[in-house]
């Protein structure tokens, strides 16, 4: 048997044998030597507990002390991203033979097994796959995580794991017992699996390859494999007792006798025998095409899959048309090349078809069946002329019965218990009537004849999501004062543990060169930078990855006090040239349901305060220049209004002075950053209300951080300066890993007062506003604080720097309110700069100050942001 979708139509197969800062990161270079991998496992050790292969006697006394082993394992959670990392890692390695784990596995394949299937299993484990299925059957990526329910309330709620999910696997389906046991750590439950003792050791050679590829031992923690007979039940009972789910495939015997092991108020998931079958209309079955479809779905797997049509339904009462039609499509079957030559003689198997076929002709005579088969019995067609779903014995064996639709549910209802897909062919209106009938009656899955095996990532299976019965909802509800901008109660525990970054550092050009790379598939949304600090850069992200970051963003927004369920906000951030800000923000208020007038920056200030005023807005999100440009021009009637309380920013700094008259002149209690970020990489991190200035917690489940040396590659020591790098985990076909994103800044120690274990850092200034003039380095910010602080200036601030024929020239130009004293200002910037001072004096250096209108100053033409650094000397 090939793999099939987690969670699809390869479970229970027909014919299964019922025998950022440093403290957050966990270091993926650092071996453990008490994980082992696959090539430790053989005959004398063939069951992996929890890191290490035992044989039978350790096996026994361990799981004696299984319970205890059990809750050790259960006391801390385990992160969605380390499971998402090492099956992405697998299987990476399992879709490249060449690579060393590749070739270990694959020497445990079962004999006469397709290595094919080991490609199948690398596909199913990579990134993509495993996070579209959380997304689908838990509802996003980190599914575990204690957010609100509904972000205007103070309550919680996340999918919980039920605990110790037992797997009874499969005997005869190489690599599903590997998946089901993924889908159990998806939903962060410890895990115990029973593989046959007929089986060889594939899986507990998957698992330690799994498990040796996570350097923290989370894995290796919540796994067991054991390969025991079912006759042991001592073992069965044991493995079952402290279980919260088990998991069982097989028939209603093989059920039944796990069954009687299963605790009271344990889950009982059976993954049993489904039957499927084909229902064409008039039209699809005169149609070659449709019956060399049907020819598809019977040889693919030689109708081992649940999926596997067994009985073709024709939607007529005429046994002439039924007859006719079963020797068409033997001529199909005849024509198709023999299936596989199976290595072990199944005499059980041979009796089942034989005896089949014979009743099937002794029937003939009465006028009720008529067979065609292959002289050398490759295939079979047995058509009968009474409706009831039979099942084959499989192996190219087909059914053809009558069933007009106007029957349909009398005849299929009483198989529900059994039904599984139903592959239909007819016409739109056929497809979409039929579907409801056949729904109704049972079936679980619908599909197009032909690809009745086929599946997508998260596809429900026997009308049920997996992970959903692996997991529990679980709810806490708070004080609403109290909690008020807590966003995930689990900051207020844990810091999120994501692998430690690796690789080369990366830079805009580099970003940008990946961005090439890109497949389509995955650049849905396209973004342009602002191009403050030089050229428009293009940015690309998947749907998924933007919804990830914006409720990132909203969930910042509500540590840093916003609240969605009274604040009445202006979303006054620029749009249009594919600039993100306006839309990434009206994102992130229509995922907190906050009410919004979707302004956007315009030029026209007096509409725009016109609206505010008629719509009770009070507050506006926007760009800090923006927002004073918009404040003074409107001045007289905003101050009238009164309205205005709080003010959320991003993409540029209020300085303190402009913080004060803010709050003296305009009323506004509140002003803070509505997020931290850049196009390229999304929402960094969000200030909390007792965040100041430049101090932002990281959004730890998106982004690892380092800070480096500003000149060499190595870390700097704890609280000290450096370049802050991120490493995105969480973007869909794209390697964001170390990025140097251009900004200065240090890591803030210890816990903040909100109570959040999230890292902390202080932004401090761009890498470019550190100036090289005049053989000095100049910092812009050095005359920010001295403009505000010793000046009194409450306006915004640009460097201008020229070359002249004598030295080099910078002009601060500073915008004009009302009688700006520019020698004044000059002179404080000289006697508070000790090497600005050197440099004028030194005569390489002229310095001069320009009071100019706010729009004179230079900006970016997408995003309105200040250039504070405008270089043109070259």
């Amino acid at each position: 048997m090939s793999a099939h979708t987690i969670g699809t139509t390869g479970r229970g197969a027909a014919g299964v044998d019922s025998t950022h800062v440093d403290s957050t990161y966990v270091d993926s270079t650092q071996a453990d030597s008490t994980r082992v991998d696959s090539t430790r496992v053989g005959a004398d050790a063939p069951h992996y507990w929890q890191g290490t292969f035992v044989g039978d006697d350790e096996a026994g006394r361990l799981l004696a002390d299984w319970p205890a082993a059990v809750e050790a394992a259960l006391a801390t959670p385990l992160e969605t991203e380390t499971v998402l990392a090492a099956c992405d890692a697998l299987g990476t390695a399992l879709l490249d033979p060449d690579h060393p784990v590749y070739a270990r596995v694959a020497a445990h394949l079962p004999e006469g097994e397709d290595p094919v299937l080991l490609t199948e299993l690398g596909r199913l484990l990579g990134r993509r796959e495993l996070t579209r299925k959380l997304r689908r059957e838990l509802g996003g990526a980190v599914p575990g995580r204690l957010n609100r329910a509904d972000p205007r309330e103070t309550a919680y709620e996340a999918w919980a794991p039920v605990g110790l999910v037992a797997h009874i696997a499969p005997g005869n389906a190489a690599g599903v017992a590997t998946l089901s046991l993924v889908e159990g750590l998806l939903a962060g439950n410890v895990n115990v699996l029973k593989t046959s003792s007929a089986d060889g050791l594939l899986t507990q050679a998957l698992v330690a390859e799994l498990a040796a590829l996570d350097p923290d031992g989370a894995l290796a923690e919540r796994i067991v494999v054991l390969r025991f007979p079912s006759a042991r039940r001592e073992w069965l009972r044991l493995m079952c007792a402290p279980a919260d789910a088990v998991a069982v495939w097989g028939g209603e015997e093989a059920v039944q006798g796990v069954a009687a092991h299963v605790p009271p108020g344990c889950r009982l998931v059976e993954w049993g025998h489904r039957i499927s079958f084909a229902y064409l209309t008039g039209d699809a079955w005169a149609d070659p095409a449709t019956l060399e479809a049907l020819a598809d779905d019977v040889c693919l797997f030689e109708q081992q899959a649940c999926s596997s049509p067994q009985v073709v339904y024709l939607d007529t009462a005429d046994e002439s048309e039924l007859f006719a039609f079963a020797e068409r499509f033997a001529g199909v079957l005849a024509a198709r090349p023999p299936a596989p030559v199976d290595p072990a003689e199944d005499p059980a198997r041979e009796a089942e078809l034989t005896t089949t076929v014979l009743m099937a002709r002794l029937e003939e005579h009465l006028g009720l069946t008529r067979v065609f088969a292959a002289p050398d019995g490759a295939w079979r067609v047995m058509a009968d002329t009474r409706s009831p779903l039979t099942a084959s014995p499989l192996h190219r064996s087909v059914w053809i019965k009558p069933l007009p639709r106007r029957e349909a549910m009398a005849t299929l209802r009483p198989m529900r218990r059994y039904l599984q897909t139903a592959g239909i062919a007819g016409s739109r209106t056929d497809v979409a009537e039929l579907s409801r009938t056949v729904l109704a009656a049972g079936v679980t899955r619908v599909t197009p004849v032909g690809a009745m095996a086929a599946s997508y990532a998260g596809e429900p299976h026997d009308g049920v999501y997996a992970l959903q019965r692996y997991s529990r909802r679980v709810a806490v509800q708070t004080d609403p004062e109290r909690f008020a901008t807590t966003a995930c109660l689990d900051d207020l525990v844990r810091p999120v543990r994501l692998p430690r970054p690796s690789g080369p550092l990366l830079g805009k050009d580099e970003v940008r060169e990946r961005n090439g790379l890109v497949a389509r598939a995955d650049a849905e949304l396209y973004f342009h930078s602002g191009g403050s600090t030089g050229a428009p850069a293009l940015s690309l992200f998947s749907y998924e990855d933007y919804d990830t970051q914006m409720h990132a963003a909203a969930r910042g927004l509500l540590a840093a006090g916003y609240d969605p369920a009274r604040d009445r906000t202006a979303n006054l951030f620029y749009s249009g040239g594919m600039y993100g800000g306006f839309i990434s923000f009206f994102s992130v208020l229509e995922r907190l349901g906050g009410m919004q007038l979707p302004l956007a920056a315009g030029t026209d200030h007096r509409a725009t305060a016109r609206a505010l005023i008629d719509h009770g807005a009070d507050t506006l999100f926007g760009m800090p220049s923006y927002l004073w440009q918009l404040l003074h021009a409107e001045a007289d009637a905003l101050r009238a209004y009164g309205g205005l309380r709080k003010v959320f920013y991003g993409g540029e700094h209020f300085t303190p002075e402009q913080r004060r008259t803010l709050a003296d002149e305009f009323g506004i209690e509140v002003v803070r950053s509505i997020t931290y970020g850049s196009t390229d990489l999304g929402p960094l991190g969000y200030q909390c209300v007792h965040g100041t200035g430049g101090v932002h917690h990281l959004h730890a489940d998106l982004h690892a951080l380092e800070v480096l040396d500003p000149v060499e590659d190595r870390p700097v020591a704890p609280g000290e300066t450096g370049r802050l790098v991120f490493s995105t985990h969480a973007r869909r076909g794209q390697d964001l890993g170390r990025y140097v994103i251009g900004d200065l800044g240090r890591e803030i120690p210890g816990r903040c007062a909100c109570g959040s274990l999230a890292p902390r850092f202080e932004l401090q200034g761009r890498i470019g506003d550190v100036m090289r003039v005049a053989t000095y380095f100049l910092d812009r910010r050095r005359f920010v604080s001295l403009a505000g602080e010793r000046g009194g200036h409450t306006g915004e601030l640009q460097v201008l720097l020229e070359r002249t024929p004598a030295r080099e020239r910078l002009t601060v130009r500073v915008e004009r309110l009302g009688s700006t004293d520019t020698a004044a200002l000059r002179e404080v910037f000289l006697s508070g700069y000790a090497d600005l001072r050197a440099a004028v004096d030194e005569g390489l250096l002229e310095l001069a100050v320009e009071a100019v209108d706010g729009a004179s100053l230079e900006r970016s033409a997408a995003s309105g942001k200040l250039r504070s650094v405008v270089d043109v000397r070259v």
